[in-house]
């Protein structure tokens, strides 16, 4: 069992972030005698994948939706299946355009460089 501040240094998520998961039933850890909250492995393997989420954009209310699915049980995979298909989508077109900026800013870089080794040449 792992304290609040344990899971959010193991995670590097915030323990206000893990505050507002469980407010908005993402997560829901486990109390002690003293009212502290307690998580388990599983808890955290959850929240490494609640992270990877985030990371990638996807809004509360669709990590909200998938939890509750997830709660419901197995009747709703194929919602849960479309829900994260329908982010993977969203997820390369994100790649896509990182690309792209990518390729953009590596002519302007090698054009400056150009730019400025025939500057210093002619000095």
């Amino acid at each position: 069992m792992y304290t609040i501040s344990e899971v959010g240094q193991m995670l590097e998520i915030s323990t206000h972030a893990l505050r507002y998961y469980e407010k908005e039933e993402i997560i829901k850890p486990e109390r002690d005698a003293q009212g502290n909250r307690r998580y388990t492995d599983s808890h955290l393997k959850w929240l490494e994948f609640v992270k990877k989420l985030r990371e990638t954009q996807m809004p509360i209310e669709q990590i909200k939706k998938y939890t509750q699915l997830f709660k419901e049980g197995a009747h709703t995979s194929i919602d849960r299946l479309n829900l994260l298909e329908n982010h993977r989508r969203t997820i390369e077109i994100q790649i896509e355009t990182l690309k792209t900026t990518e390729a953009m800013l590596d002519k302007k870089i090698t054009s400056y460089k150009q730019h400025l080794s025939t500057v210093n040449l002619s000095s």
